[in-house]
């Protein structure tokens, strides 16, 4: 009795998801049929008169069009199937517009998209046709006695007979008992159209992703240009944290240390003349000494938490919760410690989120968990605020992309109005293991 609802709703989500991929293939095939050959000619045709004025323009056009074509598609295979399917154009160089056209024309991604063009228009279109046909089967054939009994009812048995017969061929229909042998057909087709919509639909898209994503090559460029922004950027960040930290040593703790030896040297002055005045001035010292202390471990907190040192990071992200104004919950699922840079990089990412829900949010409550699998770290740090959550530049949010930038990290943030915001921080890396952080 327990598993029949479970399974009842297993079964509707499982229809919905079929009848999302069958709007998905009605509006693919109108894009197959109506934009893409017409995108095809343009740009060839662009092409070919590119010797001559007009060329330029259309030729120009066609590429931009038809970028955005396979764009949409991209968006829709990831979105709708679950294929993601990276750009893989080459930046266009400054200058004049003709050198961009030309620099268009030598980048091979623009001719993958003319040969994808192609395919979507044929075998993208068979695909699309084949989903929509099985599902038209199931109602055509499955409510063929419905079919003529109508039929029968409204124009006669002779135009029902013709009409079923149209639709079974050679089969020879002429009676409503005979029609009812559509209705098998209808299930057979209902059974294929339930089975074939997601292998047919996925398959198509990773076939295309051969196509519209980046080959080996273009991988790897995209990859060292990457690597070489992120890595200016980290030198960038790491000499401003060098000028921080050298700034608050000395406007904090260095003033504070200059004016506590002037306080024990006036002390040391006064302890025979008036020794009640010394003891106030050592009392002050003293006072001093524990406020340069305190800055000094603020400073050192910042630079490493001694937590993360000692109890890792779940534990150090049990002190920021404790720490936090609001009431946060923390579920830790690490199966052992991280390398010690991971660790690090991953705390000051949570401890970047939490205050910006303590700052922005205007939330009652969050919450962070964190995980470990498929050789990722997962840190996901959610809030029931108001939402709008966006990384813009000289943002905290900003600043904790670039940090982990550097671990080839990312930060995935869903935010709409109205709330909840989910900040996800995923960071490669090698397995847990007993002392590794150390």
């Amino acid at each position: 009795m327990t598993t029949d609802p479970a399974r009842a709703t297993d079964l509707r989500a499982a229809a919905v998801s079929r009848l999302r991929l069958l709007g998905w293939a009605g509006v693919l095939m109108l894009l197959s049929n109506v934009a893409n050959l017409a995108l095809a000619l343009v740009t060839v045709v662009g092409l070919s008169l590119l010797v001559l004025t007009v060329g330029i323009p259309l030729f120009g056009v066609g590429v931009w069009l038809t970028r955005r074509v396979t764009d949409l598609h991209r968006w829709i295979f990831d979105s709708a199937l679950g294929v993601k399917i990276s750009r893989p154009y080459r930046p266009l160089p400054d200058g004049h517009p003709v050198r961009k056209l030309l620099a268009l024309s030598r980048d091979p991604a623009t001719w993958r998209d003319m040969v994808w063009l192609l395919l979507n228009s044929t075998l993208g279109a068979a695909a699309y046709a084949l989903v929509l046909l099985l599902f038209a089967g199931c109602f055509w054939y499955g409510t063929m006695p419905l079919q003529w009994w109508l039929l029968e009812q409204t124009a006669g048995p002779r135009v029902a007979a013709l009409v079923v017969a149209a639709s079974f061929g050679v089969w020879d229909i002429d009676s409503q008992a005979a029609a009812f042998a559509g209705v098998p057909i209808g299930l057979l087709s209902l059974l294929l159209w339930w089975g074939l919509t997601p292998p047919i639909l996925r398959g198509y898209a990773r076939l295309s992703g051969k196509l519209l994503g980046p080959t080996g090559g273009a991988s790897l460029a995209a990859r060292v240009r990457h690597l070489t922004e992120s890595r200016a950027e980290v030198v960038e960040a790491q000499a401003a944290e060098l000028r921080r930290i050298e700034r608050d040593l000395h406007d904090g703790a260095q003033a504070r240390l200059v004016s506590l030896g002037m306080t024990l040297g006036m002390a040391e002055e006064l302890l025979r003349t008036d020794p009640d005045q010394a003891a106030r001035l050592l009392a002050e010292a003293k006072e001093d000494s524990g406020r340069v202390l305190a800055e000094l471990r603020s400073l050192v907190r910042g630079i490493h938490p001694p937590v993360l040192a000692d109890r890792g990071l779940g534990g150090a992200v049990q002190a920021l919760a404790l720490a936090h104004p609001l009431p946060v919950t923390v579920s830790d699922q690490l199966p052992g410690r991280l390398p010690a840079p991971v660790e690090s990089a991953a705390y000051f990412a949570v401890s970047e989120a939490l205050a910006n829900v303590a700052k922005h949010a205007r939330a009652t409550r969050a919450s962070v968990r964190l995980a470990y699998c498929d050789d990722r770290l997962v840190a996901q740090v959610s809030d029931d605020g108001k939402g709008g959550a966006a990384v813009t530049p000289g943002g905290g949010l900003a600043g904790m992309v670039r940090r982990l930038d550097a671990f080839d990290g990312t930060v995935e943030i869903s935010s709409p109005a109205g709330g909840p915001t989910v900040i996800t921080i995923v960071i490669p890396t090698r397995p847990p293991g007993i002392g590794v952080a150390g």
